[in-house]
């Protein structure tokens, strides 16, 4: 717990007086002010995030956080939790989803083993950081102890730190795990106190059926584990994932170092919300890639006050979304550092 509490103190508001120095810079290029809408707004986060009028993208990573879920025994998912493990084989092997639009963007994709239930051995290209094999199943007990739930918070916190060493400008969160949706539906009702059918949705496809026994077991899991709403960690240890937790700390991390964060759709968002609970200024440093197909994705997004970049019925995860609102703000970011100003131009007005 000290370590997260170090990185909390290390959060610090952004920029403001280098905001308007951008708004400013935007204001004298070779276009009518505002024009460019929202890159424009990208472009003067960015800079108050960074710390610098001339914000750097060249270093792009996304981290995809794999993770398995007990919650899968209650019959929520739509694939069996083996498809985890495979996935992650075809993330190293380039094939997935994520993989394509990383490349399409110029980022790196980075695997991190962080509770999948499956040994990987010394498999090159993962990186290990497994703190469980799984989670426990939340309609029965915990998912994690608070021990458990901590490690994984600074796995996420590590990773952050290693960025920041490495130079790397910008960070995009993804994850994998079959069941996943169901502990993301599960925090945002117990943090917000919304019913559980306004906030969970079929998944990767659930019929009306699985929907309804979905429902059901999530409201089992928060009867029985009682999680304190106005304690976040208390909420990710009962009913939450490994790979979420991992997301939080990553999130927190990005803030700590004054790195921004891209977050993918409903289940990095759920780690991302998290991390916005326990400290006011980590919304500062978040881009919200995309609005999720998943309906309770909106109110999470409402509740951590960042507004989505991208609404293109998305609901894939592994960090594809944050992959394509990447080069939205990448392409803010050279406006502001590339587009020649009037003055420049010979351009009076």
């Amino acid at each position: 717990m000290k370590r997260i509490h170090n990185t909390l103190e290390r959060i610090k508001p952004v920029n403001q007086d280098l905001m308007q120095q951008a708004l400013v810079k935007l204001e004298g290029k070779t276009k009518p002010p505002g024009s460019l809408g929202r890159l424009e707004e990208f472009a003067c986060r960015m800079v108050a995030i960074s710390g610098t009028l001339e914000p750097d993208t060249a270093k792009k990573v996304i981290f995809t956080f794999a993770g398995d879920h007990g919650i899968t025994d209650e019959g929520v998912a739509l694939y069996p939790k083996a498809v985890t493990t495979q996935m992650v084989f075809n993330f190293l092997a380039g094939g997935a989803g994520v993989n394509v639009l990383a490349r399409h963007v110029g980022a790196e994709v980075r695997v991190v083993d962080v509770g999948v239930d499956h040994d990987f051995g010394n498999l090159a290209g993962v990186i290990h950081r497994k703190v469980a094999r799984g989670t426990r199943n939340f309609a029965r007990g915990p998912a994690m102890t608070r021990d458990e739930m901590l490690a994984a918070v600074r796995v996420g916190i590590d990773l952050a730190d290693q960025c920041r060493v490495e130079g790397i400008n910008l960070v995009g969160t993804g994850e994998m795990g079959i069941g996943n949706t169901t502990p993301s539906s599960a925090i945002i009702a117990a943090i917000s106190g919304k019913a559980v059918r306004e906030v969970t949705h079929r998944g990767t496809g659930i019929d009306d059926d699985a929907l309804i026994n979905k429902i059901r077991v999530i409201e089992q899991g928060l009867a029985l584990n009682k999680p304190d709403p106005t304690d976040p960690l208390d909420v990710l240890a009962k009913v939450g994932g490994l790979e979420i937790a991992a997301i939080a700390g990553l999130v927190l991390g990005c803030a700590a170092n004054s790195i921004p964060v891209v977050i993918d759709g409903f289940i990095s968002t759920a780690g991302a919300l998290i991390a916005s609970e326990l400290h006011p200024n980590v919304a500062d440093y978040i881009f919200a890639a995309h609005q999720s197909m998943e309906i309770g994705h909106r109110i999470m997004l409402e509740r951590i006050g960042v507004e989505p970049i991208l609404d293109l019925n998305l609901r894939l995860g592994e960090g594809t979304g944050a992959a394509l609102a990447m080069s939205l703000i990448e392409a803010g970011v050279k406006i502001i550092n590339q587009m020649a100003s009037r003055e420049q131009a010979g351009v009076t007005h």
